[in-house]
């Protein structure tokens, strides 16, 4: 894998200053980090480290526990949107068809619209908590707040950096289904280990932001620990050039005290590819008994917002790039579908369902 690039930093203090020479920067490193790499690392985030390391502790609890009781907190009537995902269960859209070697937790650590519960029941559920556990309730909705709150304030930079109004992105973002998502890679065995196996096959996020406060592993004795190899954990691959069409694979370590903010398909289609989808893989180990434990959180469009290319860049060539525009929740069950996680005849909801009405007119009427 090749050597780094020099991605940008974001400092959320010049994003939140009234300085204008401090905005321009942060404006300038979003332009270069978003536009040509699909990523930038960000400082004064304000997401405690501390509190990243509590919910890691309390989510390695809960992944000891018993299958049977794990799965009292697993919901595919919800489409696993909320509660406890088992492995095997995710698979990524351009995979060859490896489930991930994963499970993880989902929660909405935000106040999301309830009026929008009745049109998408799967993406606004209520929350689900392990019961018995009341600090990983605490630490969970910490960490999914903190990185929230710096989702916003780079969407107003985003703004800023493309010539926007700033709420361009956040008043379309406001009682969206955010959600934060904690996961743990799954151990390899010995027979697995060198047989290419990935924990999370290449894929990007179909979101609108993805904020991520990095990982950390675990040795087989259950104990945090460095990385076992220098090839295995969190992968992000740069936009495509000319010359290196392929782009390049970043190790998605940011420098000390940074997280690392990626693009998701709702913002590159908003911004008509200027900002583009970064994919990322998560490697596995060569080496058995080591898991991974990691989070993100998702910064979504609310679902009633129409996803299309925005005014300033709706050429010929992004119209017709990302049409037909559809509603940002339509494409998230799609999505879902995609993925594994909501079932094929999710798509028979779209669109008219009430034909069966005339059907059963015309089966009860009199003949004259």
């Amino acid at each position: 894998m090749a050597a780094a690039p020099e991605i940008p930093t974001v400092d959320l203090l010049d994003v939140r200053s009234s300085d204008d020479g401090r905005r321009t920067r942060a404006a300038e490193a979003l332009r270069e980090g978003l536009g040509t790499y699909g990523l930038v690392y960000v400082r004064n985030h304000g997401v405690a480290p501390q509190a990243v390391a509590a919910l890691y502790s309390s989510f390695q609890r809960f992944t000891s526990r018993a299958p049977e009781d794990k799965a009292r907190y697993a919901r595919p009537d919800l489409w696993y949107q909320r509660g406890w995902t088992p492995p095997n269960t995710e698979v990524a859209v351009a995979s060859g068809g490896q489930p991930d070697l994963k499970e993880c937790y989902f929660a909405a650590p935000v106040a999301v619209d309830e009026a929008a519960r009745l049109e998408f029941p799967a993406l606004y559920p209520p929350n689900v908590w392990p019961e018995g556990d009341d600090s990983f309730r605490e630490e969970y909705l910490r960490v999914g707040m903190q990185l929230h709150a710096a989702g916003e304030a780079l969407l107003v930079a985003c703004a800023r950096a493309l010539s926007l109004s700033d709420d361009t992105f956040t008043a379309r973002t406001a009682g969206a289904p955010h959600v934060t998502r904690v996961l743990r890679y799954l151990p390899l065995a010995p027979e697995q280990v060198g047989r290419g196996l990935v924990w999370g096959e290449e894929h990007t996020d179909f979101n609108l932001l993805t904020l991520l406060p990095g990982g950390q592993f675990f040795g087989p004795d259950g104990a945090p620990s460095p990385r076992p190899d220098d090839k295995s954990g969190l992968y992000l691959r740069t936009r495509g050039t000319a010359e290196n069409p392929a782009g390049t694979l970043v190790r998605g370590t940011p420098p000390e005290g940074c997280i690392v903010a990626q693009v998701g398909q709702q913002l590159e289609i908003l911004t008509g590819g200027v900002f583009q989808a970064t994919p990322h893989v998560i490697t596995a180990p060569g080496a058995a008994g080591y898991s991974r434990l990691s989070s993100a959180h998702f910064v979504h469009l609310h679902s009633s917002q129409v996803l299309r290319p925005l005014l300033p860049f709706a050429t010929p060539e992004a119209i017709r790039s990302y049409a037909p525009p559809v509603l940002a929740g339509t494409y998230d069950l799609k999505t879902l579908v995609d993925i594994g996680l909501a079932p094929r005849e999710t798509l028979d909801a779209l669109g008219y369902r009430h034909y069966d009405r005339l059907a059963l007119q015309r089966a009860t009427q009199r003949e004259p």
